[in-house]
């Protein structure tokens, strides 16, 4: 019942109870005067008695009413009150328990989804501190090792242990080559640190992803199949395969799941195969390579931040620890998923599903 049916209520109840009660004793006090045949003095006697009756009625009702609704009031705002010097004080763990549907029984609910607010934020504010630590501390890492070797080769060309032209050359290659490698990773830094904040424009299109990925292979086989190597392409045929894409991003995005892939592979013959799917809302995208595979403990972390799942030998390919990253992100920004499956001795799967193009497919795009 809301407060304000309730003091109307009450109010209602201070006249009714009252009267009620009135009648009561006249009755009750008529019957007594007159059973015992009190005399003549009856009257004033029964009117004495009315008046006290009605006066501590009166004081009984109205005190009684108003210690009931005021209860019902003053106690849920008091515990609003606690519960407000408890997040003051920086506790946000004190839940408060919602009764009744009154407008301060609403005014605590809107208040424990405040407190719910503030402690996700509370929750996210110390998840990104923690990620900013150890964004810090991996961007320190990963720079600091080329840092060293660079410092390293300087000091043995100054100090005359590169003593032949070779050995110089050879320590100028490296030191390029260590140049490049911290290029490399303040630009996916960068790129990253642009994906997080949403600064990156996307420039969107109808995009025949069927298409797309055969342009791609066509293009990285010439990079990829030099020997042994079997690099294939399926497509299930007459399928829908229109999304909605920005064309650098995505080829970005296939670029660094298939680079990431060749990078890992340890057989003798390399295998990678590109298999696109259609499904009734999404299109799927699945990279499958024969590499070393990736453990259940690291399948779920891939995709994070500078993580590694084999830190030696990332260090020993020169890997940023970003790239998958970059994907995720970039994924993401076009309604999409990312996903692995691997299994160690055999090989790792990236799966992509981008959401279909609204419309009638490549009519659609022919049209535009």
């Amino acid at each position: 019942m809301t407060i304000k049916k309730r003091l109307i209520l009450s109010n209602i109840m201070m006249i009714a109870l009252p009267i009620c009660a009135f009648f009561l004793i006249e009755i009750v006090l008529a019957t007594i005067l007159l059973y015992r045949n009190v005399g003549e003095n009856w009257t004033e006697l029964f009117i004495t008695l009315r008046f006290v009756g009605m006066v501590i009625v009166l004081i009984v009702t109205n005190g009684l009413l108003t210690y009931v609704v005021a209860k019902s009031i003053i106690k849920p705002i008091n515990k609003l009150s606690e519960a407000a010097k408890e997040i003051s004080n920086g506790n946000l763990d004190n839940m408060i328990e919602v009764k009744g549907k009154d407008e301060v029984s609403r005014l605590a609910e809107t208040f424990e989804r405040m407190r719910e607010q503030l402690k996700k934020s509370q929750e996210i504010q110390a998840q990104y501190d923690e990620d900013r630590r150890e964004l810090i501390a991996s961007i320190s890492h990963d720079l600091k090792t080329p840092m060293t070797s660079i410092k390293g080769y300087i000091t043995g060309i100054r100090d005359g242990v590169a003593n032949t032209p070779e050995k110089v050359d050879r320590y100028m290659e490296i030191i390029q080559e260590k140049t490049n490698d911290m290029n490399y990773l303040i630009d996916a830094l960068f790129l990253y640190s642009k994906l997080d904040l949403q600064q990156v424009p996307f420039h969107y299109e109808a995009l025949d992803l069927q298409a797309f990925l055969a342009d791609f292979v066509d293009e990285f086989r010439y990079e990829f199949v030099q020997g042994d190597e079997q690099l294939t392409y399926m497509v299930e045929q007459d399928q829908d395969y229109m999304i909605r894409a920005d064309r650098e991003q995505l080829k970005r995005v296939i670029m660094n799941i298939v680079q990431n892939s060749v990078k890992y592979m340890d057989k003798s013959q390399k295998q990678l195969s590109i298999q696109l799917k259609s499904e009734d809302e999404q299109v799927i995208v699945e990279i499958k390579d024969n590499g070393s595979g990736i453990s259940e403990e690291a399948i779920d972390h891939i995709f994070d931040r500078f993580y590694r799942a084999d830190a030696s030998r990332n260090t020993a390919t020169g890997g940023s620890g970003l790239g998958l990253a970059i994907v995720k992100r970039i994924v993401k920004e076009h309604g999409g998923k990312i996903w692995a499956k691997s299994k160690l001795g055999e090989g790792t799967t990236v799966c992509v599903a981008l959401p279909k193009e609204r419309g009638n497919g490549l009519a659609d795009y022919i049209n535009h």
